[in-house]
Parts: structure tokens; C-alpha cells; sequence
């Protein structure tokens, strides 16, 4: 089992905290898996767990609603604080009541859920103000490379442009095995999840708009471009359609938009935007045969490791020219062209020249799958296999 320390530091502090400890993001990222880490962690400490799984049917069964959770759970409770983890908590009726009332007792509360059910908008009406959440994403390549040593199993970075992070796919033993575990994880994200519940009743014309996106990752998009070529495929979606389509995907952690940052106004400029998945493999598994988009990908990669990392990041403009991002944290900025080889002369001008006339103050990096440095006297190349092995820029 790969632990995983990045998000447990970030929950440790939160322990013995009467707020109500909330494990977010897509489906099957891991979340279920971390609780337990938690868990183990508090009891080798010699402290009292409980910990329900409410995705088995005895369980749910047992107790169906917020009034015999807290009933449930009270049997338990003594004099010592009570560690309670909930996991798909959104299969409890009304379950919000039940965590209100259990962080007032002598317990401290740990919840997860799918993505479709306990959405960022849902735990901040329901909770208010008695949350802490903590996103979990797939695997980056540092915890891919854990992984795969425990298992004794070999994955490289050609493999993670293609077939990303998502942990039980690294479990499937050939490519066959992980493209038909990774389509129905998306049938499950994409159509079943959402579709449903989000009662949507033109569903061949929602999921060609997302398999349009998700195959156009790395892309700038506005809800117009999108309207325009469905129009183009003969099908008629407006742009407020649109608009809500790509809302249910970012709540659901389907996609991540980011931003343009303007040097100008030092600020992001809304109306603009990159498009990107949570997960490569999203593309990939859209691709027919083997001409996988390595290059997007690549970037795409990019962007999930630095959120991983925790900066903020947005697309930068270069008084026209377009930088893939701009990366914030401490206090420190740094400005990332991302692309798949600069071996060629017109791909080592096009991609050096976005950082022409950038204050020399900024750092300024270019990440490529090249194995040669072509670093400048103003411009660090990070060779992706190095990039992906930091915890820092």
C-alpha cells in the first residue's frame, strides 16, 4: 500500500479537531484508502476508531438514516474521544444532520464520499462553516513509481502519459486490462454519476460535448467555441447549456479550468480559459488505436503535478505570446512552457521565444521529454523525468 504522506501531513493537524474532516475528489482516486491510513495512524496511538463503510449493504441496511447513525455511534462514545470514520456517508439520509450533531459529542469526525454525491457546493451548504476538506487527486508519477516497486511491476513515464494515475488501473496487468478498467470508470463518472443525478434528459448530446472536451485537454475553450462545434456536428446546444454541462464536470472533479493571468491588471482574467483533466487517461481512452496525444498529455501532467505540489496556477499572457503557466506559492512565481521536444529548430524558437522580454527577476523554466539539457543563460530546462521526480520548482 502506498502511503500517502502528502495529504496525511496535510490532515494530521486536524485530528482532534471538533470540524468535521471532509475527503474529496473523483471517483476511485483513493480516497476510501486514506480514511484507513488515518485510521491506522490514530489507533496505533492507542486511541478508539469506528469506522463504517456505508457501500456495503448490511452496513446501510443497518443504518439508513442520520437518526441510527447517531444512535449507532453513541453506543460506542465514552469518556475518551471517539474517532469516527464514515466512508460514503452520502448513502445515509441526511447526513449532514448526523455530522452536525456527532462533532458536538465527544467524537472527531472523518467523512468521504463519491464524487457525484458529496460535491464542494454540497458540503459548503450543508456544513457550513464546520468543515475542513482535503482534495485528493490520482496518483502522481512519485507515488506511481511507490507503487509499482511494491508491486514489482515496471511503469514508466510513456506509460503515465498515456494511462495516468488512477490507482486500480496501474493494477491491470496489459493495456486491454486497463483501457476496459478505465472506460468503465469514466461510464460510471461521466454517465452514470452524472447523468443521474443530475436528472439529464438529452444524454447523447451531453456526453458528446464531454467526450469533445475530455479528448481536448490542454485546449483554450469558451462555452461559445463549444456551441459552435456541436453546431458543426449538427447538434443544436446552447451556451448556458454548455456552461452548465462544464459546471456539473469541475464540481464533479472531471475537469480543471484554468484561468488567464494578466500582467496588466496582476490579476486572472476570467472570460479565458484552458481546459484540463483530472486524468490523462480520460483522453486516452477516446483515442482509437495507439496515436495517443502524447503532447497535451504532457501538459496536462504538467498542470496536475503542480496543483500536487500546491501552487496556484494560471495561463500566463506574454503581451500576446501565451505561456502555459504561471506558478504561485510563498511568494515565489515562476513562469512554465511546457512541450514535448524542442530537439527541432522551429519548436526550440517557438517555445523559447514565449519568454521573450520577461523581467530576468521571474524564473523562468521549459519542461520537455528530452533527455538533453537546453538550458539558456535566462531559461532552466527541466527534463520530465527530473521535473517529475521534485517537490519544488
Amino acid at each position: 500500500m502506498v502511503i500517502r504522506e502528502h495529504y496525511l501531513k496535510q490532515i494530521r493537524p486536524f485530528y482532534d479537531s471538533d470540524l468535521i474532516k471532509i475527503i474529496t475528489g473523483i471517483r476511485r482516486c483513493g480516497k476510501s484508502v486514506i480514511l484507513e491510513q488515518v485510521q491506522d495512524e490514530i489507533k496505533a496511538a492507542g486511541k478508539s476508531c469506528l469506522f463504517l463503510d456505508f457501500d456495503l449493504k448490511p452496513i446501510r441496511n443497518l443504518i439508513p438514516d442520520a437518526d441510527s447513525l447517531i444512535d449507532y455511534v453513541d453506543k460506542y462514545i465514552n469518556k475518551e474521544k471517539l474517532y469516527v470514520f464514515l466512508d460514503e456517508i452520502q448513502n445515509v439520509k441526511e447526513w449532514n444532520e448526523a455530522c452536525r450533531t456527532l462533532r458536538l459529542k465527544n467524537c472527531s469526525v472523518f467523512i468521504s464520499g463519491s464524487n457525484s454525491k458529496l460535491l464542494s457546493k454540497e458540503f459548503t451548504k450543508e456544513l457550513s462553516g464546520r468543515y475542513i476538506s482535503f482534495r485528493v487527486r490520482p496518483f502522481v508519477y512519485k507515488e506511481i513509481l511507490e507503487y509499482a516497486e511494491q508491486n514489482n511491476k515496471e511503469y514508466s513515464i510513456s506509460d503515465y502519459l498515456v494511462w495516468g494515475g488512477f490507482p486500480a488501473a496501474l493494477a491491470q496487468d496489459d493495456v486491454a486490462a486497463k483501457r476496459r478498467y478505465l472506460t468503465d470508470l469514466n461510464d460510471t463518472i461521466v454517465y452514470n454519476d452524472l447523468e443521474n443525478r443530475y436528472k439529464i434528459r438529452k444524454k447523447e448530446e451531453f456526453e458528446r460535448i464531454v467526450d469533445y472536451i475530455l479528448i481536448s485537454n490542454a485546449r483554450v475553450f469558451s462555452a461559445k467555441s463549444i456551441s459552435d462545434y456541436m453546431k458543426g456536428k449538427n447538434i443544436s446546444v446552447s451556451v448556458p447549456t454548455v456552461i452548465k454541462y462544464l459546471g456539473y464536470l469541475k464540481e464533479a472533479y472531471v475537469i480543471a479550468d484554468v484561468a488567464l493571468y494578466s500582467p496588466k491588471a496582476k490579476s486572472k482574467l476570467n472570460y479565458y480559459y484552458k481546459l484540463y483533466d483530472e486524468d490523462v487517461s480520460m483522453n486516452s481512452i477516446r483515442v482509437s488505436g495507439t496515436r495517443y496525444d502524447l503532447t497535451h498529455n504532457l501538459e496536462n501532467i504538467v498542470l496536475n503535478e503542480l496543483l500536487f505540489m500546491g501552487y496556484e496556477v494560471t495561463v500566463y499572457d506574454n503581451k500576446g505570446r501565451e505561456i502555459d503557466f504561471r506558478a504561485e506559492k510563498d511568494g515565489k512565481t515562476y513562469l512554465i512552457q511546457v512541450a514535448y521536444s524542442v530537439a527541432e529548430d522551429k519548436a526550440y524558437e517557438r517555445e523559447f521565444s514565449a519568454f521573450s522580454n520577461i523581467d530576468n527577476t521571474i524564473k523562468k523554466i521549459i519542461i520537455t521529454n528530452d533527455d538533453i539539457d537546453y538550458s539558456t543563460s535566462t531559461v532552466y530546462h527541466y527534463k520530465l523525468k527530473d521535473f517529475l521526480m521534485k517537490d519544488e520548482l
